[in-house]
């Protein structure tokens, strides 16, 4: 099958959701850009910071993007590649993207609070604490995953061979003691590092000095390419992944403390010029292998053999794919830094409506980078364990989307393997520490909220931030102990998709109290609900009771105890 039989319809149904959807909500939900907005109206310098729409929708790109939309198609493509691209256009386009905007536009109205502060002004304050402590383990669940995501795919290494190289190579570093593996990881964790320090010069000249967008972006891109030399002279290997987990938690809890214009607005506005010209990339190969012929390599229906790999397709592979289509962590940011930022309404379903579909085009683009790129029993071979396998061996499909992105750029454009590879990683590191950084600062802005909710006079000490990023990053080590991200990525996906369906019905109730039609959110969220919540008791009852996971049952347990109350105080809203 030719790529251009799916990718040119999609790019039809993107424009159309974007041009005349996006549109129609906008008149419905009485957008106006005369109304002054909480950044604005506040403008603390700190975190309601008036920012331009490039600017603003690079920091919401970013923040959203990050893994999930690449690691959940990659996996999920064990069903076959039709099914996948389904999921990820028309769940994008209706729900995903309706869902980001949303919960951006209803934050803006509501002076910039978060989603679940809004769930207390419109349900109550029961239905708040329900919805807080929701979100709370959801974003421990969201750390956990993409802490070990990094920490295993920045300790990658790869044999000359496979990267089209001879043993007299001098472009990578050799694993010590080897004289055929070279540190391809290495790479990515020095340029991470390298803008980790250059993000507050940036910062300072973006919001302190007012650089304008003509000189910013060549430098952002300047500084990129710098750190990917450096990274190349200089990689940063280290064997221990729980190493790393401990080096980029001390990152995070000093990232997600100080100021958003210090680290997180300039980190995540350079490294979203990775993911600006990967996804060009991408797509300019797979045009080129387009127009050359080359066929899709993975099977279009591979569901029976999925399902012995992952479980049942419904409600599997929707939880899999995750943030490919619909993302309830999107709303967190949306309503939590994003809706602090922004300049005007229009911006909200610009940056909101936008930013999801970007990232449906990239989860669409890595399916099929993958599907072309790699034979598939290649491609099972990063994700499914085979039977002569170390006992340390740990899934990659960070790796497995990185030797995908290597084989269609060279396919398609000639580009070398080496550095197909190392670009395929890149794409994907600078994202997952920007989403640590913005998920540990929501959730430290959550407890803040919640200490206020909970005592009548909070003790002094919980309103040190960095008491509360502190406590975030606790939680986030304790899941992350003893369960690798496979073992996670199921839960977490269901429990994201469960969080953007109690926001959306938590949307259903502020609109329809002030005579807004709901049915745009509230079909939306029913589907996903009860999609989720089948996931829940399937991983239970299939997964953690027969594997005797008890933080895993508890966690399933908790999730949907939480959402059936939450659930059930909104329909007496609703209905009655």
């Amino acid at each position: 099958m030719n790529i251009f039989l799916i990718l040119i319809p999609a790019l039809f149904l993107y424009w159309v959701g974007q041009k005349f959807y996006a549109k129609k909500l906008s008149h419905l939900w009485g957008e106006d850009d005369s109304r002054i907005t909480p950044a604005n109206a506040i403008n603390d310098g700190c975190d309601y910071v008036p920012t331009s729409t490039p600017v603003l929708f690079a920091h919401h790109f970013s923040a959203i993007a990050a893994a999930g939309p690449i690691l959940g198609p990659t996996m999920a493509l064990m069903f076959g590649y039709l099914p996948v691209v389904m999921w990820i256009l028309f769940g994008a386009i209706l729900i995903g993207a309706v869902h980001d905007y949303a919960c951006m536009y209803v934050s803006v109205r509501e002076g910039g609070k978060s989603i679940a502060e809004v769930a207390r002004q419109t349900l109550g304050k029961p239905a708040y604490l329900l919805f807080a402590l929701f979100i709370i383990f959801a974003l421990v669940l969201v750390n956990a995953v993409f802490i070990n995501l990094t920490a295993v795919s920045l300790t990658s290494v790869r044999d000359i061979i496979d990267l089209g190289l001879t043993s007299d190579q001098t472009i990578f570093k050799l694993v010590p003691g080897s004289s055929s593996k070279v540190i391809v990881g290495g790479i990515a964790s020095t340029s991470s590092v390298v803008l980790t320090f250059l993000a507050p010069l940036l910062g300072i000249l973006l919001y302190k000095k007012n650089l304008k967008n003509i000189f910013s972006y060549p430098l952002a891109t300047f500084l990129c390419i710098v750190s990917v030399i450096l990274g190349f002279i200089y990689p940063m290997h280290f064997d221990s992944v729980n190493l790393w987990i401990i080096l980029i938690s001390i990152y995070v809890l000093i990232a997600a403390t100080v100021p958003v214009w210090l680290i997180l607005q300039p980190r995540e506005f350079i490294s979203v010029q990775f993911l600006y010209l990967g996804v060009g990339i991408l797509v300019l190969s797979l045009i080129s292998i387009g127009l050359k012929g080359i066929p899709i390599q993975a099977p279009p229906d591979h569901l029976m053999e999925g399902e012995k790999i992952l479980g049942m397709v419904w409600p599997t592979l929707f939880i899999t794919i995750a943030c490919g289509a619909i993302s309830g962590f999107h709303g967190l940011v949306a309503s939590g830094t994003s809706s602090k930022m922004v300049n005007k309404e229009s911006d909200c379903r610009k940056v909101g409506y936008g930013s999801m579909l970007g990232e449906s085009a990239l989860a669409l683009c890595v399916t099929l980078t993958i599907a072309v790129g790699m034979k598939y029993s290649d491609y099972l071979s990063f994700l499914v364990k085979p039977t002569n396998a170390s006992v340390d061996w740990k899934a990659n499909p960070v790796l497995a989307f990185s030797v995908g992105v290597a084989s269609v750029a060279e396919q398609g454009l000639g580009i070398p393997l080496w550095l197909g590879l190392v670009f395929g990683l890149l794409m994907v590191e600078g994202f997952v520490l920007d989403t640590l950084d913005v998920s540990v600062r929501l959730n430290r802005y959550l407890l803040e909220e919640v200490w206020n909710a909970i005592f009548s006079k909070v003790p002094k000490f919980l309103k040190i931030p960095i008491v509360n990023s502190l406590i975030s990053v606790i939680l986030m080590l304790l899941m992350a102990y003893g369960n690798t991200a496979n073992l996670l990525w199921p839960i977490f996906g269901s429990a994201n998709q469960l969080l953007a369906a109690l926001s959306l019905i938590t949307i259903a109730v502020w609109m329809k109290n002030r005579g807004i039609k709901t049915r745009y959110v509230l079909i939306p969220a029913i589907l996903v609900f009860i999609t989720t919540i089948a996931a829940l008791f399937y991983l239970l009852f299939d997964k953690y009771i027969p594997s005797s996971n008890y933080l895993l049952i508890t966690l399933s347990i908790s999730f949907i105890l939480l959402a059936l109350s939450f659930a059930e105080i909104a329909r007496r809203k609703l209905f009655t």
